[in-house]
């Protein structure tokens, strides 16, 4: 039997969808549990043996950590600002905030740093929402470069603000532990909008994240 359950839409390819609530049908948990024993049996193992008998059942749980974004809205997010910030009106910037993820092309690890700077327009928000903001979208199946934007987007679109910048750097397990099997080579991208598209405040954003 399966479940319905709310699970955010991940894409902001349409900017005005990018936030509602999409109904889609979740497996059961047990249903869940015979997936992962197969996935067991494939790899060669017996799912049956005393080691991975408890595996199916921590390997949900740890689903549940590692995608809990789909579940959290970046607007409920957001949603409680401060407008008594005395006339202030230069970026604020949240530097290295760690980010954990997954890419959605082989389920393999995602980690790095985001950066993320917006100029305020008569109102901010608790800097603590900047991080979990960021979280909402890292703890889903992700490419990069769709989770830089998604973050700046959202914070443009429901806070307002004069300008937005995101920067992301980071490693990716799919290029590191299978395939080319590169090590030390970071990926790095960037969503700017308002005044940060312009090159004066884009190359002050990237000084002042070092």
């Amino acid at each position: 039997m399966l479940e319905n359950t709310a699970i955010l839409a991940p894409s902001i390819e349409d900017e005005d969808m990018a936030h509602v609530p999409v109904r889609r049908a979740r497996p059961t948990e047990a249903q869940a549990h015979a997936a992962i024993r197969t996935l067991l049996a494939w790899a060669g193992d017996d799912p049956a043996r005393a080691g991975l008998r408890d595996t199916p059942a921590r390997v949900a749980r740890a689903y549940r950590e590692w995608f809990c974004g789909y579940a959290q809205d970046p607007v409920e997010i957001l949603a409680r600002t401060f407008d008594e910030v005395a006339g202030y009106h230069e970026p604020v910037i949240l530097r290295d905030i760690p980010i954990e993820s997954h890419c959605e092309h082989h389920m393999a690890a995602i980690r790095g740093v985001a950066h993320i700077a917006y100029i305020p327009n008569g109102r901010v928000v608790g800097i603590s929402k900047l991080a979990r903001l960021a979280d909402a979208y890292a703890k889903r199946l992700q490419i990069q470069e769709r989770l830089t934007a998604e973050i700046g987007t959202a914070l443009q679109q429901v806070l307002k603000p004069k300008g937005v910048a995101v920067a992301i750097n980071a490693t990716h397990d799919c290029m590191t532990t299978r395939g080319v099997r590169k090590h030390g080579g970071s990926l790095v991208t960037y969503h700017f909008s308002g005044a940060y598209e312009e090159p004066e405040m884009r190359e002050r954003f990237l000084r002042l994240i070092g």
